[in-house]
């Protein structure tokens, strides 16, 4: 059993690893209790708890930008065997384990790699969870084509900011390049519920990596493109998804690997 920091010491810790993105509850003590978006992530969680299995006992779960912890956490309450959270940010990894170690959780390991890293980890687990990072990534559809190539065997949780209309057009198998018997370009494109990839080229809300606002139809898309069959739609944003043949994958991978070695002169 992890023993647990007394109560000066972990206030002093959650002073020296502020400010937090996660509000975690440990033993009384949160960790933002001011959050701008309220009792966040756990409010959040409530909504769509209810579409993950409720016994994780024996299974494996990776947990992608997992911040300051929340859902690795919660994964463990529900008997998760192995829960690993990965993070390219060290304060976050810090909070992390410091969260768990107040907490009183063994079995939770958190390593420092980033999304598109996920081929080092050697595994596949029985659940990702992938929240809150695909609108943060310059190559949003590399990071979903490499996780389902190496570490997604099963289940996936995704979650995305999401802008435009909550719409999901009826799109066909193969787009006409003009509209049929003329050269004129299709409307289907400018249909709210087409999916869409909205860029942000400079700031959201005072973050320069707020890169991307995909509609919903977007999200789905993309899901579906990178090779995961959608379950539940709990609310607009968040899918619970399974891992399922990859389109057009008898035509060769779907990711792509960047040249790595000594830059050319």
């Amino acid at each position: 059993m992890t023993e647990r920091p007394a109560d000066a010491e972990l206030r002093a810790g959650i002073a020296a690893l502020a400010p937090w993105f996660h509000n975690i509850d440990l033993n009384g003590i949160q960790t933002a209790p001011d959050h701008f978006l309220g009792d966040y992530p756990r409010d959040k969680f409530a909504r769509f708890a209810h579409a993950l299995p409720a016994d994780l006992t024996g299974k494996s779960v990776l947990d992608i930008g997992c911040n300051a912890g929340f859902y690795s956490v919660e994964m463990k309450r529900r008997g998760a065997a192995r829960v690993v959270g990965i993070d390219s940010d060290e304060r976050y990894l810090a909070q992390a384990r410091l969260a768990t170690r107040a907490l009183g959780f063994d079995g939770i390991e958190f390593r420092n790699l980033d999304v598109y890293q996920v081929a080092a980890l050697g595994e596949t687990f029985d659940l990702v969870i992938f929240m809150g990072v695909l609108y943060h990534l310059r190559h949003p559809l590399l990071a979903l084509d490499l996780i389902r190539e190496h570490v997604a065997g099963d289940l996936m949780l995704f979650q995305t900011l999401q802008q435009g209309t909550d719409d999901i057009a009826d799109v066909p198998e193969n787009h006409p390049f003009f509209t049929p018997g003329t050269y004129d370009k299709p409307a289907l494109f400018d249909e709210p519920g087409y999916p869409k990839m909205h860029f942000i080229e400079q700031r959201y809300a005072d973050d320069w990596t707020n890169w991307w606002a995909p509609n919903r139809a977007a999200s789905a898309a993309m899901l579906r493109a990178a090779g995961f069959a959608i379950l539940d739609n709990p609310e607009p944003e968040v899918f619970l998804c399974r891992a399922a043949p990859v389109p057009y994958a008898q035509f060769g991978p779907a990711a792509v690997y960047p040249t790595k070695g000594e830059k050319s002169a």
